[in-house]
C-alpha cells in the first residue's frame, strides 16, 4: 500500500470517530441528550475551544461531547503527535468531496469487520511502519506497478503473520 493510502487510512479512522460523535442523536435514545458545560472544561480545553465559546451553548450536546474529547486528547499528544495531526487534517481539507465520501465509506466497512479481522489490519499496519524506509517504498513500488486485477487477488490471498 502507499504512504498515502496508509495515511488516508489512519486518517479515516480518526475521522470517522469524530464524525460519528456529531451525528444526531437518535430520537428514540429516551432521555434529553446531555452534552458538556463550558464551565466543566478545564482552563486549557477553553483556550482551544475559544472559537466555540459564543456559541457552546447552541451546540447539539454530541458536538459538545465530540469536542471536549477531541480537546483533551490534542492537549495529551506531544509536539510530534500534535505535528502529525495538523498534517492529516490539512490532507482532509484539501479533499474534495467524493475523496472524503470515499474515506468515510472505508471507515464504515473497516467498523463492519469482526473485532478480530480490525485487530489484524492493524498488526499488520504496525508492522509495514516498522519496516525500514526502503522496504516500504520497495512494496509501494511494487503496488502501484499491479493492474487492478493483480492488486485484488494480491489482497484475496494476503494472510497476516500469525504471532
Amino acid at each position: 500500500m502507499t504512504r498515502q493510502l496508509l495515511g488516508g487510512f489512519i486518517l479515516t479512522v480518526a475521522l470517522a470517530a469524530s464524525a460519528a460523535a456529531q451525528m444526531p442523536e437518535s430520537p428514540d435514545a429516551g432521555a434529553a441528550p446531555v452534552g458538556e458545560s463550558w464551565q466543566t472544561l478545564s482552563p486549557a480545553q477553553q483556550r482551544l475551544l475559544e472559537a466555540f465559546h459564543g456559541r457552546w451553548d447552541q451546540l447539539p450536546p454530541a458536538r459538545q461531547r465530540a469536542l471536549a474529547r477531541g480537546s483533551l486528547r490534542w492537549l495529551r499528544m506531544s509536539p510530534q503527535q500534535r505535528l502529525r495531526a495538523q498534517q492529516g487534517f490539512r490532507r482532509w481539507r484539501a479533499m474534495t468531496p467524493a475523496q472524503r465520501a470515499l474515506v468515510r465509506q472505508r471507515w464504515r466497512y473497516f467498523k463492519s469487520l469482526s473485532p478480530e479481522k480490525r485487530q489484524q489490519i492493524r498488526a499488520a499496519f504496525r508492522r509495514f511502519r516498522q519496516m525500514p524506509i526502503e522496504r516500504r517504498r520497495a512494496l509501494q513500488r511494487q503496488w502501484r506497478s499491479m493492474s487492478p486485477q493483480q492488486r485484488r487477488n494480491a489482497l484475496r490471498t494476503w494472510h497476516p503473520r500469525r504471532r
